[in-house]
């Protein structure tokens, strides 16, 4: 990969986008991960304004941390760069006492993670209402198109997705260039809907190497049965979560009406 004028590439079109919607930049969470981290560095170098949002829901230390770190250190390096911390730790157990929280406990729990989601991309549309921004995605290819391992309308609800062709490994090759702190590079990466330290393997079942070269097979119109042993293992868990998480990535469905039903 050419590194550098992938950069410059995705750099002029978030400012080409943000100008021609005629908005004043940008708004990202920050999440103390690699992409959050990537994009907002690709944000700031655009010149326009970009609010880095760290969104906190019962987090745990090591994502506050990095998130904090990053923060800090883009303010330094780009005089557009903002920060604020929302706390919605009280407004998520306010929540919690709104609605029931009876049924099977991991059914409650996923049910709770993806309302942390959408609760933090509520924040990011205020803001991003209040300021004039646009809402900047952080998913990768093979998060957004290959297993959907985000919220829908969560951290699925954004304006514009800069980084959503590019691979998890990719990702880390910008990290790397745009020197993103090491802290966050070398950190294991993790969704922090749950309030713990979990990764993202811990839920999956698979690194994300591994399900990149599931999704590169798949791509290749590859079978079960071509597969045995470890790479048999990671195929059927990519194409669980593909075609599980499938609504995710298309359109949503719309009941069309015959016209001779509404003449």
């Amino acid at each position: 990969m050419q590194t550098e004028k992938v950069v410059k590439h995705i750099v002029n079109w978030l400012k080409t986008y943000a100008t021609n919607a005629k908005v004043n930049g940008f708004v990202v969470g920050i999440s103390g991960g690699i992409d959050s981290a990537v994009t907002s560095t690709l944000c700031a170098e655009t010149g326009l304004k970009v609010l880095c949002v760290e969104m906190p829901i019962h987090q745990a230390a090591s994502h506050v941390s990095r998130g904090q770190e990053h923060i800090k250190q883009l303010k330094k390096r780009y005089p557009n760069v903002e920060g604020i911390i929302s706390d919605l730790t009280p407004v998520f157990e306010e929540f919690k006492t709104e609605v029931s929280l009876e049924g099977k406990q991991e059914v409650v729990d996923m049910a709770l993670a993806n309302t942390r989601a959408r609760l933090r991309m509520t924040t990011l549309y205020y803001h991003a209402g209040l300021l004039g921004l646009l809402v900047a995605g952080t998913g990768n290819k093979v998060e957004d198109f290959g297993v959907g391992f985000y919220t829908k309308y969560g951290d699925g609800g954004v304006d514009l997705s800069p980084i959503a062709d590019l691979m998890k490994s990719e990702v880390y090759k910008l990290g790397e260039f745009l020197n993103v702190p090491k802290s966050i590079i070398k950190a294991a990466p993790s969704d922090g809907l749950f309030g713990d330290a979990r990764s993202d393997e811990d839920q999956i079942g698979a690194s994300y190497p591994e399900l990149e070269w599931a999704m590169n097979m798949n791509d290749e119109g590859k079978t079960e049965s071509d597969f045995n042993g470890r790479e048999l293992e990671v195929f059927k868990i990519f194409k669980r979560y593909n075609t599980n998480n499938l609504h995710k990535m298309i359109a949503i469905p719309v009941c069309k009406i015959p016209k001779d039903l509404i003449k």
